[in-house]
């Protein structure tokens, strides 16, 4: 089969692998689509080096068919659609046995360490069958919007951090597919207004198609949330985009018992320079979120095939396998929502 193979920083070839097949406990996939990350341009750029092992087939945000079943396993059968958690937790652990599995010390990830999704067949290692990595579809969603739970679990466990509820202001920095999708959670949540500031025109329009009460750009944001507040502050405020400046102006935005998530991980070494007696006299929560949890990615389809969340708008731009290398650069040009590759054409 071929597959989008990581050698190295700069160089990704579309090249000819072995075909994987079943072992006792496994499970083989075909691919149906694998959307991409910012996290594979990073791995790409060599910014992302951390659990990387190349060579590595790229791609963790990833739905199919079972292709094969191995020997012991239950509950799937060949044609079943499915979708495939990426991470693979040991379940044992101090931190797995603390619901932060998304932490896990053995932690094991499809597209990192073993091999991902940007292939025509990816194999479902048998601790990750076991673990329940795997999950069913109904069939009632495409491959590539089931391929978008895998982000859409991250931003419903950041979105938990958050703690938005009804009536509440909730300012999202960012109109990317990470801030579109915590523009949907919040207003699932009962948000009164959402305000998402976004440099780009067209992420603008975007985000105002999927039910933003302001969606305006950053030299306006400071005053959009003094007008819709009343001069109070935001509620909720959620760093969508990993530029470190970012997090003190969402302090600045957020109203006296206010919440902040930082959602994006920071570039560079992510030192942030925060006026922190705003923390203090406002007395404000301030949180962080990484990957997501089973129950996040159980949660994400639900919505997904349940319409509450617009999967299916959120794909813009779509390629084959064989242009894997395209759909990367064009994900990393940042004139994509989200970019899909689906080997099947």
């Amino acid at each position: 089969m071929i597959a989008a193979v990581f050698h190295g920083i700069e160089r990704v070839d579309v090249e000819e692998v072995d075909k994987p097949s079943a072992g006792s406990g496994e499970v083989v996939v075909k691919v149906g689509a694998n959307t991409i990350c910012g996290t594979d341009v990073r791995i790409l750029r060599g910014q992302k080096t951390k659990g990387i092992t190349p060579p590595v087939v790229l791609g963790h945000e990833l739905a199919g068919s079972v292709a094969e079943v191995g020997k012991d396993v239950e509950g799937f059968e060949a044609g079943d659609a499915v979708v495939v958690s990426p991470q693979i937790p040991c379940g044992r652990c101090a931190r797995c046995r603390r619901d932060l599995e998304n932490f896990c010390v053995n932690i094991r990830i499809l597209g990192y360490d073993v091999p991902g999704g940007l292939a025509e067949y990816v194999k479902v290692p048998r601790e990750a069958v076991a673990a329940g990595c795997i999950f069913p579809a109904s069939g009632s969603s495409s491959f590539e919007e089931l391929a978008l739970a895998e982000p859409l679990a991250c931003c419903i466990n950041g979105h938990e951090k958050s703690g938005t509820g009804l009536g509440d202001t909730v300012v999202v920095l960012g109109a990317g597919p990470i801030g579109l999708f915590h523009l949907q959670l919040s207003l699932l949540a009962g948000a009164r207004d959402v305000i998402v500031s976004e440099p780009s025109r067209e992420r603008r329009e975007a985000a105002r198609s999927f039910g933003a009460t302001q969606a305006v750009e950053p030299e306006e944001l400071a005053e959009t949330v003094q007008i819709v507040t009343d001069g109070e502050g935001a509620d909720v405020a959620v760093v969508c985009i990993g530029i470190p400046d970012l997090v003190n102006e969402a302090i600045r935005l957020a109203r006296p018992g206010g919440r902040v998530n930082v959602f994006a991980g920071l570039s560079g070494a992510g030192w942030a320079e925060v006026e922190a007696n705003l923390i203090h006299y406002k007395e404000l929560v301030v949180t962080g979120s990484a990957n997501s949890r089973r129950r996040d990615f159980e949660t994400a389809i639900s919505l997904i095939e349940g319409g509450r969340v617009d999967a299916r708008r959120m794909v813009t731009h779509r390629y084959p396998l064989a242009e894997a290398v395209r759909a990367i650069e064009k994900s990393a040009s940042g004139e994509a929502i989200k970019v899909a590759v689906t080997p099947g054409g």
